[in-house]
């Protein structure tokens, strides 16, 4: 019998603890990111930029590696570990599969999206409770009748965090989507004021799902960046650039915060396996 890490996967042609999956997977993570397994902190932070790596690594860290996809940051005073995977839902699958080998404690995204609502601004946080599956990727671990929900218990640590440092932020739906030029589709933008949703980005609900299939317990910190419904609200080069100058530090300080009292109050953050 298979005495690794157990790598849980749902679909009915697999099978739980599948040791050619486990296998493969630990040599995609080792050659996707540059890094041992052995190298990895129990507490991950997914980001979609080079900016956080190096922000990350600036603040804390110890080793970094870049792989053939991945570049990694690992930091031994914040038992943690910070994982740039790229953008989009096929890669938030990748990450959350292969990840899977490592038994992660918390898996986090602190990621951007584009605020929705007439009352956000550039630079709020949003603590999404759920997103909408308006992607590919995450119908390949779950029926589209399955929603995607975040870890509570991460969720609810993240929302302390922000509390404590007496910050605001907003709860709700965000909308999941792999259709990049959504802003010149009027149909596509009327469905979102119908749905009624904060927020859309790239990543959430597949991460969610997949997190869900893979048994990887994972939360989500959204920034907003930019505001695309409103006249001239779409994200340009020189709005990225200010974005990332003054919002990185305090999303980052909140993840690793979040992550590393998870990791010094040795709580147990685990989905029901069924």
């Amino acid at each position: 019998m298979f005495k690794g890490n157990p790598y849980i996967i749902t679909n009915d042609n697999r099978i739980y603890s599948n040791p050619r999956k486990y296998k493969i997977a630990r040599d995609i993570l080792e050659r996707y990111t540059g890094s041992s397994i052995e190298q990895f902190r129990k507490q991950i932070i997914l980001t979609n930029f080079a900016h956080y790596l190096e922000r990350f690594n600036a603040q804390c860290g110890d080793e970094r590696s870049e792989g053939s996809a991945m570049a990694v940051v690992h930091s031994k005073k914040a038992d943690v570990t910070i994982i740039d995977f790229s953008i989009g839902s096929p890669n938030a699958a990748l990450i959350i599969e292969i990840l899977a080998v490592l038994d992660p404690k918390a898996v986090l995204f602190l990621g951007m999206c584009g605020g929705l609502h007439r009352s956000l601004k550039v630079g709020d946080f949003i603590l999404p409770t759920a997103a909408i599956r308006d992607e590919g990727a995450s119908r390949h671990f779950m029926p589209a009748q399955v929603p995607a929900l975040p870890t509570f218990k991460i969720q609810k640590f993240v929302s302390q965090i922000i509390i404590e440092k007496e910050l605001d932020y907003r709860t709700g739906v965000v909308h999941t989507t792999d259709y990049r030029f959504w802003e010149f589709d009027q149909k596509f933008k009327a469905q979102l004021y119908e749905e009624r949703a904060l927020a859309i980005e790239m990543e959430s609900a597949t991460l969610f799902i997949a997190g869900f299939a893979c048994k990887v317990p994972i939360g989500a910190l959204l920034l907003v960046s930019d505001l695309p419904l409103k006249r001239n609200g779409i994200k340009t080069k020189k709005s990225a650039k200010a974005v990332f100058s003054q919002f990185t530090d305090l999303h980052l300080e909140i993840g690793i915060k979040s992550m590393s009292e998870i990791a010094e109050r040795g709580e147990h953050i685990r989905h029901y396996r069924w």
